[in-house]
């Protein structure tokens, strides 16, 4: 057995007198897939930075293998001291390392080199600093936050390089399908410590809530053991008395032991302030254009936009998603075409980059604009302090800088104020950004339930395919299509009309999406004019498959839901956790299959 390229043993680390990390434990071996995953301020990035090198922890010790090479991508890269940008990744190569292909990862990137670094977008920059650590061909992978700024086709490529790279991985990530599509095993940071599944991140949440649930359970007997030496107590101390000063010891400790446990993080109360009903018709366009200069952005586009619709935008950096989504609320004119808004809108939009939030407002400033200490709720006032908390923040961070926030701070901070403004309207523009995974399971919850209209810009996978009724979608050429249902419903439509750069197509009736794809099929299939035997067998076997992976999913469900089976082996639960990834995928697999012959059976009048 290989011995552990990098080992981070007994780590503890405190800030400000609060810990933060209190014996977190992580070994590397050649060939991990790691995902770190935990709440924001858990310690994740700061342990990267701890296996990095770049942070000393206040005890524990980490092991590098003296032949391993180790490069680190961090949140916010620094490019300070580099000219251009093939300085910046020459810098990470090793000594017999070739430049030639640094130069070829910045062209994949669309990176020529010769950028200066300090001009760079927010994606280009995340493109650079990418570049640098792939083409070090290093044996470990330290990559904290990736996909941020990165477009849909640069996060699909990064899957496919790391899938491809011999280096064993640790990635932090908030992106679910790229976690799922990359990790191996996870390692959770909760309360200080480090606890390891070995298995793909799709099955992380089923086996952390079981493990929540035993915690609960412990405590729960903890609890009702104190209460029975407490009533033992108050019986009085006597008799044998050096058993019953045992046991009054004992009570101490259980009484230390409950006061010492650090309890998991309560979760974000979210509720968007009702701004009234709109108008049913929100906005509807009509053969909108839009240029700059030479270059088209938007043609020829047509869509309507009706109450409780929730649309995503998607397209490559510079495709043109923030001028169209200006264009859709109204903020800028089309160079030709019509634009009608409905009435009674009351629009809240969430910017990404978060520029209206000055550095050295304190949170109690950003929420109330600085009028008092009181920020009004669906016309009722509530203090700043107890509407923070609804949010994770805690009463001392009242007075505290926006500067010391960290980026999931400061994305619930972005969340807090435009949930509190009365709205029908949600205009969200890169919302999931910096947001832990529970987090954003609770915006996407709130979203569901939200009784307006919402428009937002995302690059994120599966928030889309959970949260859009319809993806209004960039093709190329200031070419956009509008496809029914979420994203991987999107790239189905895709195929089945044939879809590519250089033809591209656009739909504009949010029905069209699939009525489209069945009579492109059809033309594409040409001379095919009935089903196969294969496909006919399938049809008719395919309905009973899905029944039973169906019952065999709820099965293993209720099985992983059992506390007292995470309890008892460990093993077992793993195994389990497994089987239901595979037969959740098989699931999937089997109704995309049954969904594109039946399209073929209607198409065909079979």
């Amino acid at each position: 057995m290989a011995p552990p390229l990098l080992t981070l043993k007994n780590i503890h680390l405190t800030f400000g007198g609060t810990p933060l990390l209190e014996g977190a434990e992580i070994s590397v071996e050649p060939g991990d897939r790691i995902c770190l995953v935990g709440r924001n301020g858990s310690g994740k990035s700061t342990l990267l930075k701890i296996a990095a090198g770049l942070i000393e922890p206040d005890t524990g010790e980490r092991f590098a293998h003296p032949n391993a090479s180790i490069r680190y991508l961090p949140q916010e890269p620094d490019f300070e001291s580099y000219t251009t940008a093939m300085a910046y990744v020459e810098d990470g190569l090793g000594p017999l390392q070739d430049a030639y292909t640094a130069k070829l990862l910045l062209g994949e990137l669309g990176l020529t080199g010769d950028e200066d670094p300090s001009h760079l977008s927010g994606g280009e920059a995340r493109r650079l600093a990418l570049a640098r650590v792939l083409a070090a061909e290093p044996d470990v992978i330290l990559l904290d936050e990736p996909t941020n700024h990165l477009d849909l086709p640069a996060i699909e490529w990064l899957e496919k390089q790391l899938r491809q790279a011999k280096a064993a991985l640790i990635l932090i990530s908030h992106d679910r399908r790229f976690l799922e599509a990359l990790s191996r095993s996870t390692v959770w940071i909760d309360r200080g410590t480090a606890r390891r599944m070995d298995g793909n991140f799709s099955g992380f949440e089923d086996w952390r809530d079981a493990v929540l649930e035993q915690e609960e359970a412990e405590r729960h007997k903890l609890d009702r053991k104190i209460v029975r030496e407490n009533e033992w107590m108050h019986g009085g101390v006597t008799g044998r008395r050096k058993r019953n000063v045992r046991r009054v010891r004992e009570l101490r400790a259980m009484r230390e032991s409950v006061r010492e446990q650090r309890h998991v993080q309560g979760n974000v109360r979210m509720a968007a302030a009702d701004g009234g009903q709109s108008s049913r018709l929100i906005v509807e366009t009509t053969g909108v254009s839009k240029s700059y200069g030479e270059t088209p952005i938007v043609t020829d586009f047509s869509t309507k936009i009706l109450r409780g619709d929730r649309i995503g935008i998607v397209g490559p950096n510079g495709a043109g998603k923030t001028t169209l989504l200006k264009m859709l609320t109204g903020t800028l004119e089309p160079d030709s075409g019509t634009i009608k808004l409905g009435q009674s809108i009351d629009l809240v939009t969430l910017d990404q980059r978060r520029d209206e939030l000055h550095p050295d407002w304190t949170l109690a400033q950003a929420l109330t604009g600085g009028r008092g200490d009181q920020v009004v709720i669906n016309g009722r006032p509530r203090h700043v302090a107890s509407y923070m908390k609804d949010f994770l923040f805690s009463p001392e961070q009242v007075r505290s800088p926006l500067r010391v926030l960290s980026g999931g701070e400061r994305g619930r901070l972005m969340l807090a104020r435009a949930l509190a403004k009365p709205s029908n309207v949600l205009v969200l523009d890169e919302p999931t950004n910096d947001l832990d995974l529970e987090t954003l399971d609770l915006l996407q919850e709130l979203l569901a339930d939200y009784p307006g209209t919402v428009i937002l810009v995302s690059h994120d996978r599966d928030f889309l395919d959970r949260v859009v009724t319809s993806v209004i979608a960039a093709e190329g050429g200031g070419v956009w299509g509008e496809y029914a249902g979420g994203y991987s419903d999107m790239i189905a439509q895709r195929r089945g009309i044939g879809l590519s750069k250089s033809a591209p197509t656009t739909t504009n009736d949010r029905t069209a999406g699939v009525s489209g794809g069945t009579t492109s099929t059809a033309a594409a299939s040409g001379q095919k004019r009935k089903l196969s035997f294969k496909d006919k067998h399938a049809l008719e076997t395919l309905p009973a498959t899905m029944a039973a992976l169906q019952a065999e999913i709820a099965a293993l469900q209720t099985k992983l839901a059992d506390p007292a089976f995470f309890a008892s082996s460990g093993k077992a639960f793993n195994e389990a956790t497994a089987k239901l990834s595979a037969a959740q995928a098989a699931l999937a697999a089997a109704e995309e299959r049954w969904l594109e012959l039946e399209m073929m059976r209607e198409q065909l009048g079979a």
